[in-house]
């Protein structure tokens, strides 16, 4: 009989890793109290882009991966909401470009910058994530992963019913394993607003005033945002929109005056590295595969490829 494979989490994570176990022909559960689109991951940015990861020779081939693995369903799944769009990365000190290595980009015109600014144009997928989380769900379902909506607080207690948990549970992961006090919840605040026509994300990262994204999706523009770590409030605070209105108008003045679809607020996992590896001394095998910050989606099929590999291995 095979492995009974439970993946706690049903964010971008938990779903990656339970459609790459399943396509591999693993017996796979997701266990989570939160529907997909309930998630931190609902919440996201969710373009492809490195933003408060780890850098590191392991991380480098997962960015390449997911690169690679949402650029082949841009292309080959349009139902799936992954589009590829061009974009301008604002930089306000000295750049950080090692992303150029699997993202072509090209500098920008000074004219079309904050002052005093540089920034690289590129052409990254990004998700309409309201589409992408059903259709990764479906995807999952359709390979025979079960889903059962159940909070799991004893990750050991899962041994009498199956033989490896992997712990895809975002801010809760280090909590619910009881062995990882570093994980930091960092609030992120958005506002979506009707597309006024806007074709360019644009994302400036070191603004000054605070972080400001403006990312087209096929059903709005996200407006962001925030990062404040060790904030766990999920009420949208209307002095914090306030400001993200007024930034991204800054940044784009097209979205100013745009109508209000919905707000929301997620907590990222912060964490300084990122955690996939066995957690030895369980009543089971145990996988930690959490602490993306804010870059869920962009690592999402590299971490899935990588617990993979590990529970591959005898």
């Amino acid at each position: 009989m095979s492995e009974r494979i439970a993946v706690i989490g049903a964010g971008v994570i938990g779903l990656s890793i339970a459609h790459e176990l399943a396509s591999a022909g693993r017996e796979v559960t997701v266990l989570a109290d939160l529907e997909p689109l309930e998630t931190t991951s609902a919440v996201a940015g969710a373009v492809w882009f490195p933003y408060a990861a780890e850098r590191s020779a392991a991380v480098d081939a997962m960015l390449a991966s997911t690169l690679r693995r949402f650029t082949a369903i841009a292309a080959e799944r349009p139902e799936a909401g992954i589009d590829l769009r061009t974009g301008v990365i604002v930089e306000r000190s000295e750049p950080d470009r090692s992303w150029t290595a699997w993202a072509r980009a090209t500098e920008v015109d000074a004219s079309e910058l904050p002052p005093g600014a540089t920034g690289m144009r590129t052409t990254v997928p990004l998700a309409t994530m309201s589409l992408y989380l059903p259709w990764l769900r479906q995807r999952c379902e359709a390979l025979g992963v079960r889903f059962e909506q159940r909070a799991i607080d004893d990750v050991d207690a899962l041994a009498r019913d199956v033989d490896v948990a992997v712990v895809a549970a975002g801010a809760r992961g280090g909590s619910l394993l009881g062995d990882d006090a570093s994980v930091v919840p960092v609030r992120g605040q958005v506002v979506r607003v009707e597309d006024p026509g806007v074709r360019e994300f644009v994302i400036d990262d070191e603004n000054p005033a605070g972080l400001t994204y403006v990312l087209p999706r096929r059903d709005c523009l996200v407006l962001g945002g925030t990062h404040e770590e060790g904030s766990t409030s999920l009420e949208p605070d209307p002095a914090i929109e306030a400001g993200i209105l007024e930034r991204c108008a800054a940044l784009v003045p097209a979205v100013a005056g745009q109508r209000i679809l919905s707000r929301a607020v997620g907590l990222r996992p912060g964490r300084a590295r990122l955690r996939i590896e066995e957690v030895p001394g369980r009543a089971l095998r145990v996988v930690a595969a959490y602490g993306h910050g804010g870059s869920g989606m962009t690592l999402s099929w590299g971490t899935a490829e990588r617990v993979a590999a590990l529970l591959g291995e005898v």
